[in-house]
């Protein structure tokens, strides 16, 4: 529930606070005073959509902060440390949990949850579990089918929430099962094609059979072959110049000498026999030189020009599938790596469709099964909804309205198979007819209090809060609005913006916003009412006059009406 908010710069409220608490908390005050503002302060602690309208005139920013007791474990705390706030220990298994808003002039807003910055969007996560708030817009939704059947729901409790789960999870199923099989009925014939495009690819590599590096090696042979006289001039001299097969003066020749003549003055000094070993093998080293140049010019000789032709073959063969397939070679042979797993998985689709049409077959029957029992539930909890809200209505001056809820077949969607109506018949005999062609304002406001009554019996929720649900009615059907806000807050806080003395008197906590004038800039403040204060204030919402006597007593009689007056 909200202990406490304060409000600052918001609107013509200058500074206020509101004390709250459990039960059912009335807020009455003049025409223009600013109690709306009690609503809107609320709205953009709950996330809504800031606006720099609601910032008071010459104020910098606007500040709204609030004050709720929580369960200290569950949903609302766990979301709380999820946005790096905490919460405050209150004992008995509570906590208090502090938010706020700032909207500036600017219309920048700023929000804080459990004393950490968090987005609004944390804001409106928390309001989904803390508070239900009911005004005009709220009526207005209370005509769509969506917030007819969330009503019906929530009032089937446990049996309809575990039937819907179920209903959810087996159309979660099949329509990702129906998703995956359509988009493999509708490419078929694009993936055959890519299949036969890649069964020619891979033949053709296949073909080719290329080799990680062969073209850089390919290149490399290739540029020797090119310039292979050039080659044979060079090797050729020198094995002259090593070895003259003509006997002339060589490098071996010469090296021969000077190893004769080293050894033969070698027995005087010894180094020069070391000198003449050196010589020698110099000598080896040219001959073995010689001889290997012989060989590859031999070589040149035999395979020069077939091997070029053969080359320059090849290299076209592995040009032709670069350019063919894009990149370099690298990307050729990994194209022939993963086409295999490719054309494989393809190849496979007809057995993968196949087997999806069976799981989706089996995921439609059981998405038919939760759909009747969903249904089942929900036309088993229309019937009973139906009877207490037109229990309900008969109470709040509505004697011979009948409410019923219907239940038809409606397009498949992921809330289950069924259009949900509230119809309205308003007097006997009268057709039933949707509430939205068939309830004006007044009787709307009745009809979304009586639901709410209906369904806090089986879904309860932490605090509501209705602006000026008395619209449009007055009189004894307004003494039963009171008296239905007073049994909602038996088990709800209960905080209604109201004009009418037969509400406010049910309540147990009665504020009214003042409205001061000095002259220059009106400002409000809010009070709350006990004893005459409170008598004189009843009396100005029934005659307009706070001091009249008739008013007065009349103010007293609908005082001893409250359950809260003891």
């Amino acid at each position: 529930m909200i202990e406490e908010m304060r409000l600052r710069s918001l609107g013509v409220i200058a500074e206020a606070t509101l004390p709250l608490g459990p039960g059912f908390t009335a807020v009455t005050g003049e025409t223009g005073a600013g109690k709306t503002m009690v609503v809107t302060g609320l709205g953009l602690l709950l996330g809504q959509r800031a606006d720099s309208g609601v910032v008071r005139a010459g104020a910098a920013a606007a500040e709204v902060t609030g004050i709720w007791v929580v369960p200290d474990e569950g949903g609302v705390v766990e979301r709380v440390r999820e946005a790096g706030g905490d919460v405050e220990p209150a004992g008995a298994g509570a906590a208090e949990l502090y938010i706020g808003r700032t909207v500036t002039a600017e219309g920048r807003s700023r929000a804080s949850v459990g004393g950490r910055a968090a987005p609004a969007g944390v804001l409106a996560d928390l309001a989904d579990q803390l508070v239900v708030v009911h005004g005009q817009s709220e009526q207005l939704r209370l005509r769509s089918h969506s917030a007819q059947r969330e009503a019906l729901d929530r009032f089937g409790g446990e049996s309809v929430r575990a039937a819907l789960e179920s209903y959810r999870s087996a159309w979660s199923a099949w329509r990702s099962l129906d998703r995956e099989l359509e988009e493999l009925v509708t490419s078929h014939d694009a993936r055959m094609a890519e299949a036969q495009a890649l069964r020619e690819d891979l033949a053709e590599i296949e073909a080719v059979a290329p080799v990680a590096g062969e073209d850089a090696e390919l290149a490399a042979r290739t540029e020797r072959l090119t310039h292979v006289e050039e080659l044979r001039i060079a090797a050729a001299t020198a094995r002259e110049a090593l070895s003259s097969e003509a006997g002339g003066v060589d490098v071996s020749s010469l090296a021969g000498e000077a190893r004769r003549a080293l050894e033969r003055a070698g027995e005087a000094d010894a180094v020069l026999g070391e000198y003449a070993e050196q010589a020698a093998e110099v000598s080896f080293r040219a001959s073995e030189l010689a001889m290997a140049l012989s060989s590859y010019l031999a070589d040149l000789d035999e395979t020069g020009p077939q091997e070029l032709d053969a080359l320059q073959e090849r290299r076209a063969a592995l040009a032709a599938l670069v350019r063919r397939h894009g990149g370099t070679l690298d990307d050729v042979l990994a194209l022939a790596a993963t086409g295999g797993a490719r054309l494989a998985e393809i190849e496979g689709d007809d057995d993968r469709i196949d087997q999806l049409r069976a799981e989706r077959d089996a995921a439609a029957s059981a998405l038919d099964d939760a759909a009747a029992t969903l249904t089942e539930r929900r036309t088993s909890a229309a019937e009973r909804l139906g009877a207490a809200v037109t229990d309900e209505l008969h109470a709040l001056a509505m004697p011979d309205a009948r409410l019923s809820v219907r239940v038809a077949p409606g397009a498949p969607s992921a809330e289950g198979r069924d259009e949900v109506a509230l119809l309205l018949a308003p007097h006997p005999g009268a057709d039933p007819r949707p509430v939205a062609r068939s309830a004006s304002g007044g009787e709307l406001s009745r009809v979304m209090l009586a639901i709410e009554v209906v369904i806090a019996g089986t879904d309860p929720v932490p605090t509501f809060v209705f602006d000026e649900v008395d619209a449009g009615i007055g009189g004894a059907a307004a003494i039963e609005v009171g008296r239905r806000l007073a049994r909602l807050a038996e088990t709800s806080q209960v905080i209604a913006v109201t004009h009418l003395a037969q509400v406010a008197a049910f309540a147990g906590n009665h504020l009214t916003v003042v409205k001061e004038n000095d002259g220059s800039v009106t400002a409000s403040s809010v009070r709350r009412l006990e004893g005459a204060a409170r008598e004189a204030e009843m009396a100005r919402l029934l005659s307009g006059l706070a001091d009249s006597s008739a008013a007065l007593e009349h103010a007293r009689e609908l005082l001893e009406l409250s359950p809260a007056r003891d």
